[in-house]
């Protein structure tokens, strides 16, 4: 063929170059589909680095621009206002000046969330994250926001988790939490509360940020038909995805169950 062995050996390399940008490009988008539009690109990063592929966030960002695909985006953080019971006695922050908690079960963060049904209707979401870890421990939805709601997630969580004594349980000022039963639970178990100050909703940041990608990734702005395909979905988003598979930057891009497990 008149070639020089230089000449074809260039050419063998540049197809397999060629090869692997395909291999690469179909492993993005495919990872991105797998993970429901969940995944920018700094997760994608991650995900492409345990399939073997070295690559860069820019390089991610051209193949899903290239593929016209854009992942799921938050709305900013807007605090919800909670209401307060006059007569029930707020409990001091004890999360002031800790950035977060050193071990499995050390703090946990309540919050209560809205969950859009048609005609108009609205489910309530109560939920117990873990910091350490991301790993929400407990969650319940009822069709009202009575004291039981937080009970049930909390009580699924102690059955679930069985923390120690001195566990710190961390929520907003909301009468739910502030109530006789709830406290006394709490007193039983030996865990110590801990609530947000007065009128500043960012000392729950972890709830509410919780809450904001929940939405986003669950809703996408539609609807639930009613309470049971609500508690389907979120069955299927929370035990099923968030705490075995969905990455957070914040504890080395691992789900929250695989950081547990790897950090003992």
């Amino acid at each position: 063929m008149q070639l020089s062995t230089s000449s074809y050996y260039a050419y063998l390399k540049s197809r397999l170059k060629k090869k692997e940008v395909e291999d690469l490009e179909q492993a993005v988008v495919s990872a991105f589909w797998r993970h429901k539009r969940r995944y920018g690109t700094r997760r994608l990063v991650s995900e492409m680095y345990d399939e073997g592929y070295i690559v860069g966030r820019k390089k991610i960002s051209i193949i899903l621009k290239k593929n016209g695909l854009k992942a799921i985006q938050p709305k900013s953080f807007v605090p919800k206002t909670t209401q307060t019971h006059p007569h029930l006695r707020r409990s001091p922050n004890l999360l002031i000046d800790r950035d977060k908690s050193i071990q499995c079960n050390e703090v946990w963060v309540g919050d209560i969330t809205y969950l859009p049904l048609q005609q108009g209707l609205w489910v309530y979401l109560a939920t117990w994250l873990d910091t350490y870890s991301h790993h929400i421990v407990g969650w319940e939805i009822m069709d009202h926001l009575g004291e039981q709601l937080v009970i049930e997630a909390f009580e699924k969580a102690v059955t679930k988790r069985q923390p120690p004594r001195g566990l710190i349980v961390h929520s907003d000022g909301g009468s739910q939490y502030a109530g006789q039963n709830f406290r006394k639970r709490l007193g039983n178990y030996g865990f110590r509360q801990s609530m947000t100050r007065k009128n500043n909703h960012y000392d729950n940041a972890f709830a509410e940020s919780l809450f904001s990608r929940l939405k986003a990734e669950l809703l996408e702005g539609g609807l639930f038909l009613d309470i049971i395909e609500a508690r389907i979905e979120c069955f299927d988003y929370i035990d099923c995805y968030y705490n075995p598979i969905r990455k957070h930057s914040s504890i080395g891009n691992k789900s929250p169950l695989q950081f547990e497990k790897e950090c003992g």
